[in-house]
């Protein structure tokens, strides 16, 4: 299982990422070429493209240490990550030599496992939760000089994003909104027809999205005891993408 063997499922992509940064300039250019793809491309006001990628989604439970009149303790994880795949349009606004806007809108395809344990019996339940987020990204790309054909940059922003998905009465129930804070890097790589920017972002979601009134289960309190356990739930996704400009 991915996450018992790393905490997140970025550590591969990122090594490759920065291995990639630092050998960018002596792979895409050396001191001695004069060949610079593109050289204006980065002096236009705005631009469109588009990427395509896949991400990892992850969800952060804050337990309240319930333990209902039975006797039971629930603990809820999900103990690996399902690869889901990302689709984006992208609008950049060039605000300074160093500094885009970038507007990505797109559609986020995932899904996630969801174990339930009991402390004491060791009792277990399980729920899968399929997701199609339309998400709605807003970055502030900062970038680094260019070096012939790479430039490092990294982005800070936001995503406000919606589940669209079909819902179900489950153990669990979830709101479709949510709003992330993100933080990510990337390297622009400058080839002959249009740019590959290769990125991995960091995303953070800041609200509880665990619907904790439950009315669908009032009949099944030992559904309910799971929703009743919980002081919180917020969502993370690692997002790795690869645009085209």
């Amino acid at each position: 299982m991915l996450k018992k063997i790393l905490p997140w499922p970025w550590m591969l992509p990122l090594t490759l990422l920065i291995l990639m940064l630092f050998v960018a300039p002596t792979a895409w250019g050396r001191p001695g070429d004069k060949i610079q793809n593109r050289p204006y491309a980065d002096l236009k006001r705005w631009h469109l493209g588009f990427s395509v990628g896949t991400h990892f989604q992850d969800l952060d439970f804050t337990h309240n240490g319930l333990v209902t009149p039975e006797g039971e303790q629930w603990m809820v994880e999900v103990p690996a990550f399902d690869p889901g795949i990302c689709v984006n349009v992208l609008a950049d606004l060039r605000l300074h030599k160093y500094f885009n806007l970038r507007f990505s809108p797109g559609m986020y395809f995932g899904s996630k496992g969801i174990q339930m344990r009991e402390v004491n019996s060791g009792a277990t339940e399980r729920q899968d939760i399929k997701t199609a987020w339309v998400v709605m990204p807003l970055d502030l790309k900062i970038s680094g000089d260019r070096l012939h054909n790479s430039r490092p940059y990294v982005t800070l922003g936001g995503m406000l994003a919606f589940d669209v998905a079909k819902k179900r009465s489950d153990f669990l129930q979830f709101n479709s909104t949510d709003f992330f804070l993100s933080v990510g890097l990337g390297c622009d790589f400058y080839l002959p027809f249009f740019k590959l920017n290769p990125e991995i972002k960091f995303c953070f979601g800041l609200t509880d999205i665990l619907k904790h009134n439950r009315p669908d289960l009032d009949e099944n309190p030992d559904m309910y005891k799971i929703t009743q356990s919980l002081g919180k739930v917020k969502s993370k996704m690692v997002v790795i993408t690869f645009y085209f400009e």
